[in-house]
């Protein structure tokens, strides 16, 4: 026996049944976990169905989401590499990039602003001319 093995039987020689189970497929990742339920699902539904609510429940299979790898990645950019003009010339591009963002962002809301007084000003002409045939036809009549 190799030292981890003996070091995870020695972690799971206390656990009930379960628990081991729960604990080799925590050792073998996230994949296990789905498959386990894959099969669980194919042999006898109600297995899977478990599998699925215990893993939803125990949110485990969402501890890591893409969020926080991202957020960890934008500070990653953040740290200085020790060359002062590449970290100068990064961060006037980081800042161009945030202006022109902000620009767009800007221009969006003027065009959506723009669109929806043109549609209000649509609508408000054409309840002005059915108004106006609505009276004509009644001095009509």
């Amino acid at each position: 026996m190799t030292p981890a093995a003996t070091a995870h039987n020695a972690d799971t020689q206390h656990l009930s049944w379960f628990g081991k189970c729960e604990a080799w497929l925590d050792s073998k990742g996230k994949g296990a976990w789905i498959a386990a339920m894959v099969l669980g699902f194919v042999f006898f539904w109600p297995v899977g169905l478990a599998l699925l609510f215990y893993m939803i429940w125990s949110k485990d299979m969402f501890k890591k989401s893409s969020r926080s790898r991202g957020c960890s990645r934008r500070m990653h950019v953040m740290t200085s590499t020790g060359n002062s003009a590449f970290d100068s010339y990064r961060d006037e591009t980081l800042r161009r990039l945030e202006d022109e963002q902000k620009s767009f962002e800007d221009f969006l809301e003027r065009l959506r602003a723009a669109k929806d007084k043109a549609e209000f000003d649509q609508f408000m002409d054409e309840r002005a001319h059915k108004a106006a045939d609505a009276r004509r036809e009644t001095e009509e009549a």
